[in-house]
């Protein structure tokens, strides 16, 4: 029954900082002092700082800036068209046609962008006017640019896998590797959702463009070369084991930068914006995690997370239930916060809970990005049905219901990596890597 009080009482300070327009950051450091001063006599000043300090200076949180920047100098290059000319020769001829430029696209950006907000905006501003042109489906060409951009999250470099990582601990090279074919399974099942439905839609009757023979098609496959060099430098490095997270992360940024003047879209205004950019995003996500962890310290004190997962035990679930009630938490808190925000303000109550169920963490994190990816297409708050509205111009309703049933494969995904974990394990436990990776 404390424990119950001690909940509401937290959750009453939160909702009231967030209703009242506080960043999620300081509500946060605002939910962990009430904490402090009710819960211990130790100095809250003192206590907060110490704690965000060694929260911020974390050298695996480096990697979280670099890899920022390299996303946004990417969405300031010509990288999309270049894609949608590579990739559309090769996409044409199979069953959904050029919707698959979508999937292909999103999960080629995903492998050198960590956010899904800059996946969608990079793809989805070439490939809307074009399929549109073509007389596509506006529900399937939405709805496959919702669901598909979210792999941003899964597919490394991933923003929420590193901050997972660095909030539990974890080894962000190995969460990275774990993100690949679990990322690559949910884009196949995107394909074949678009493939199927192309099928049996009566209403599914595009325009073809002209075939392409053989040469032409690798002729134009030379627009991917750009980027798949630089997913080879970032993704090869770790995985050979001559760079960390960090280290690739740096790396990243280099080609990019590269890319950018060999296309001549580098100038001094888009180098100081990708720069601002990066900047702004960085500080939102680092003011969130010195906000998580200092709540994670608070909440110790009170004995909620240890309290939580004892009786959470005492029910005695089976792995599988526990699943399901968190994937059924965090669906309802992704309606509500991004994912970012979801993942660090429940780790600490979270995590002992999955310890003691037995649950390996690395699997673990890539579940959580799975579900998290849920509340980027979930209304009222999923981000990138918001992108979307400005970037179509259509309701938030239209979209919704568009992205409904990228959601419900999604929901699939859960299930297969619960039936199927080696899906998530097996490549980040046969990997070589450097210390501090």
């Amino acid at each position: 029954m404390e424990d119950l009080s001690i909940i509401i009482l937290f959750l009453f300070v939160l909702f009231l900082l967030l209703g009242s327009g506080v960043w999620v950051g300081l509500a946060l450091m605002g939910v962990a002092w009430v904490g402090m001063e009710l819960f211990t006599t130790r100095p809250v000043g003192d206590t907060m700082l110490t704690v965000i300090w060694t929260a911020s200076s974390s050298w695996t949180l480096t990697a979280l800036p670099l890899f920022i920047w390299m996303g946004e100098i990417l969405y300031r290059t010509r990288l999309s068209e270049d894609m949608f000319r590579g990739l559309a020769p090769w996409m044409a001829r199979l069953p959904g046609g050029l919707v698959h430029t979508n999937i292909v696209g999103c999960t080629v950006f995903a492998a050198v962008s960590g956010s899904s907000a800059a996946t969608l905006s990079t793809v989805g501003k070439m490939s809307i006017p074009e399929l549109r042109k073509r007389d596509y489906p506006e529900r399937m060409v939405i709805g496959t640019l919702a669901g598909a951009a979210t792999l941003g999250l899964m597919i490394p470099p991933s923003l929420t896998l590193i901050v997972y990582g660095v909030t539990i601990n974890e080894s962000i090279s190995k969460l990275f590797f774990a993100g690949i074919v679990p990322g690559i399974v949910l884009a196949a099942m995107f394909m074949a959702f678009v493939a199927i439905s192309s099928r049996v839609s009566r209403g599914w009757a595009p325009k073809q463009d002209p075939v392409m023979s053989l040469g032409q098609k690798l002729a134009n496959s030379r627009f991917l070369i750009p980027v798949l060099l630089l997913i080879s430098v970032v993704i090869g490095s770790m995985y050979l084991g001559y760079a960390t997270a960090t280290e690739a992360a740096a790396f990243g940024v280099v080609g990019a930068l590269i890319l950018a003047i060999s296309q001549g879209s580098l100038n001094w205004t888009t180098f100081t914006e990708s720069l601002m950019g990066a900047t702004r995003t960085s500080a939102m996500i680092a003011l969130i995690l010195a906000g998580a962890a200092f709540l994670s310290l608070s909440m110790g004190f009170t004995g909620l997370p240890r309290g939580l997962a004892d009786l959470i035990a005492s029910w005695d679930l089976s792995r599988f239930q526990l699943l399901m009630a968190l994937l059924v938490f965090y669906i309802i808190l992704g309606m509500f916060l991004d994912g970012i925000s979801s993942v660090v303000l429940t780790m600490a109550v979270v995590e002992p809970m999955v310890r003691e169920a037995g649950i390996d963490l690395i699997w673990f994190g890539i579940f959580v990005v799975v579900v998290v990816e849920m509340a980027q297409i979930t209304p009222p708050i999923g981000f990138n049905l918001f992108v979307l509205q400005g970037m179509t111009g259509h309701g938030m309703g239209f979209i919704a219901r568009s992205a409904f049933p990228m959601f419900l494969i999604m929901v699939a995904m859960v299930f297969v990596l619960i039936a199927f974990p080696d899906l998530a394990t097996w490549l980040p436990d046969n990997i070589r890597q450097r210390p501090g990776g």
